[in-house]
């Protein structure tokens, strides 16, 4: 059955005759008779009384009260296949970081989906860790995050970069210091990352170096919580840059020499679906965002 032989089917019924549907259709009268024949012999049951030209049967009869029904649901699975060649129908998979699940992504995807507004966005909140494990086991398209320790998988664009910062309440002893090395931090409670965080793996490299520990390493695994931990305490918070502060808490200048983190787009390699032009179109309005929020500027 295609949809040739149900329009030769209705145009029969809507004209009246085999002769007046083949003209109206354009085609010869024995084109229309056999797409007549292949579709009665596709379902198995007379349409039309032989001998008469246009005379349906009781099954025809049953089949001519559903074929506008059959011809709109072929149109509209038409429609769709052709929405989904155009990538217009689907959904993409993405992964973010913490820091910018409130800033950058909302503006993006609202500019997106003005652009594809068929097409789904599931957001997956984790760290640099778990977004790119998620990637291996094609959970996701792509994320937003940090560099993974083995990038040999992935495909990874950097597009700004993320500072380590350190954070007290206002009455702590090193608030307000013009400058505190990083060795005076470490007579106080330090409240970080999860463990793999990846900034939390730099503060550990840099730990290492010294023959002290704080008295405490606590680890929060939603960073921008952490002020909220350091408030009315001795604690030194560990955040990113980016990570808002409550009216309680302070950066303090920390003198040490660690590196910035990279962020950018994360991607797996040899994959190429969803179709790409969604996929580009996002990356590109996330690359765009974060120019205009000013981001690339700190590279």
């Amino acid at each position: 059955m295609d949809l040739k032989e149900l329009t030769a089917f209705q145009t029969i019924l809507q004209e009246g005759t085999f002769s007046r549907a083949a003209e109206k259709l354009n085609y010869a009268q024995s084109t229309i008779t056999n797409q007549i024949q292949r579709l009665e012999k596709e379902l198995g049951i007379q349409l039309f009384k032989r001998g008469w030209e246009a005379e349906l049967t009781n099954a025809g009869r049953l089949f001519a009260a559903e074929v506008d029904k059959l011809i709109r649901h072929w149109n509209d699975v038409t429609e769709l296949a052709r929405a989904l060649q155009q990538d217009e129908i689907g959904s993409l998979r993405v992964g973010v970081i913490e820091s910018l699940i409130e800033t950058i992504l909302p503006d993006s995807l609202h500019r997106f989906q003005k652009n594809k507004p068929k097409m789904a966005c599931q957001i997956v909140l984790g760290n640099t860790d778990s977004l790119s494990q998620a990637i291996l086991h094609d959970e996701l398209d792509f994320a937003i995050c940090g560099e993974p320790s083995d990038p040999t998988a992935f495909y990874f664009e950097p597009l700004y970069q993320e500072r380590i910062v350190f954070v007290t309440d206002h009455n702590h002893p090193l608030s307000g210091a013009s400058s505190v090395s990083f060795k005076e931090i470490l007579d106080y409670p330090v409240i970080a990352g999860g463990r793999t965080c990846l900034y939390y793996l730099q503060l550990a490299k840099h730990l290492s170096r010294y023959e002290t520990m704080p008295p405490l390493l606590n680890t929060v695994s939603q960073i921008s919580s952490i002020p909220y931990f350091a408030k009315q305490t001795l604690a030194v918070g560990v955040v990113l840059g980016s990570t808002p502060l409550i009216p309680e808490v302070e950066r303090i200048d920390v003198k040490w020499d660690e590196p910035f983190i990279p962020v950018g787009l994360l991607q797996p390699r040899g994959r190429d679906y969803p179709p790409a032009s969604s996929k580009q179109l996002l990356m590109q309005i996330i690359k765009e965002e974060i120019e205009r929020a000013g981001l690339r500027s700190s590279r």
